[in-house]
């Protein structure tokens, strides 16, 4: 039987894609979906593109903000609940699914007023605080790591990883051709990354010929970037956002960057050999435990930001180009943190949601 569904979670594309792997298999079982964002984050853009409806609400962080901001924030947040109760009330859905960020909290709050069973995915080793503030109170809590389920009620929450697209479980390993790097600081691009890149070129163009570039580097600074890159002598592209990071991934034989959720799960469905590089100010330093998760394995390399270079990051990378036998087993232990199908598992537990 059809149900309509809520789908919450934005900011940034680690939010926003595995909504849409989420969506994607409620709609080919023939479910209605709205989404609900903001103006202002990455969803407005890609959820839209991707053929759904939408629509929005004002909400904004209170973690890693100033004072000011965290007391807007507070002051703004009843109005943020009213308006996505609502959103709840016109659309009259089965149950609410959120995948996190500052536009969720506002969201979960009103389902929860609501009455309407509330399906919360949580990928980080350590929940975010949004998160930890409903834990008790959640239908289900589908988490990334083991360790995550101490959070949450054990009979109401299970592993299941990541929702990630179903073509990044498709990719061939990329064999022969030039190496080729693919620095990526996620969908709003990484300053520090950005900065340690531009630092490597005149190290890279001493090898030119024996390694391409691929460079994410986000809209605020990609024009300043593309043109030093234009004269830098290396071989490569520099891009603003990567629509199809799945086929970008294809390309490369090694990633850089960020261990935020999304990107590490990723990672491990495509089986890529990767250098990652843990945002520093992330809530509860989850992005490190993230990337020491796989690095505890064998199944990745890591660089503290404070320790990136652009020299560091050439002899890192040079030093994995010339041993192809370590690449080869990254991608053997990084296969084992693949969990696919948690888009589907997610989809049962909404249906189960709106059948109880």
């Amino acid at each position: 039987m059809s149900s309509a569904f809520v789908l919450t979670g934005g900011g940034t594309g680690g939010h926003v894609f595995p909504a849409l792997a989420v969506a994607r298999v409620l709609q080919e079982r023939g479910h209605r979906m709205l989404f609900i964002g903001t103006r202002e984050g990455m969803e407005s853009q890609i959820v839209p593109s991707a053929g759904y409806d939408m629509e929005f609400i004002r909400s904004s962080g209170l973690n890693r903000v100033g004072l000011k901001k965290q007391m807007q924030s507070v002051m703004n947040l009843p109005f943020s609940i009213a308006a996505a109760g609502g959103i709840l009330r016109r659309f009259k859905p089965a149950a609410v699914f959120s995948m996190g960020g500052y536009v969720a909290g506002p969201v979960m709050l009103a389902a929860l007023l609501a009455g309407i069973p509330l399906v919360v995915m949580e990928p980080n080793a350590i929940p975010g605080f949004a998160n930890r503030q409903v834990a008790g109170r959640v239908y289900r809590a589908l988490v990334g790591f083991e360790s995550t389920v101490r959070w949450f009620p054990r009979e109401r929450c299970e592993v299941t990883g990541l929702p990630v697209r179903p073509e990044f479980f498709k990719l061939a390993r990329k064999t022969g051709g030039e190496f080729t790097l693919l620095l990526t600081g996620g969908s709003r691009g990484a300053r520090n990354l950005n900065k340690a890149a531009r630092e490597s070129w005149p190290f890279f163009s001493e090898i030119a010929g024996l390694v391409r570039i691929i460079h994410q580097t986000g809209t605020n600074e990609h024009g300043a970037i593309a043109s030093a890159f234009a004269a830098s002598g290396v071989n490569g592209e520099v891009i603003p956002f990567i629509q199809d990071m799945a086929g970008t991934f294809a390309k490369a034989d090694l990633v850089v960057g960020r261990a935020g959720a999304g990107a590490v799960n990723e990672i491990a469905a495509a089986g890529m050999p990767s250098i990652l590089v843990p945002l520093p100010f992330a809530a509860d330093d989850h992005q490190r435990r993230n990337a020491e998760a796989l690095v505890d394995a064998g199944a990745a390399r890591m660089i503290l930001d404070k320790e990136l270079t652009g020299e560091r990051l050439f002899r890192e990378v040079d030093n994995l180009r010339q041993r192809p036998e370590v690449l080869a087993a990254m991608h053997a232990r990084v296969m084992k943190f693949a969990m696919p199908g948690a888009a589907e598992r997610a989809a049962t537990v909404l249906e189960d949601a709106a059948a109880s």
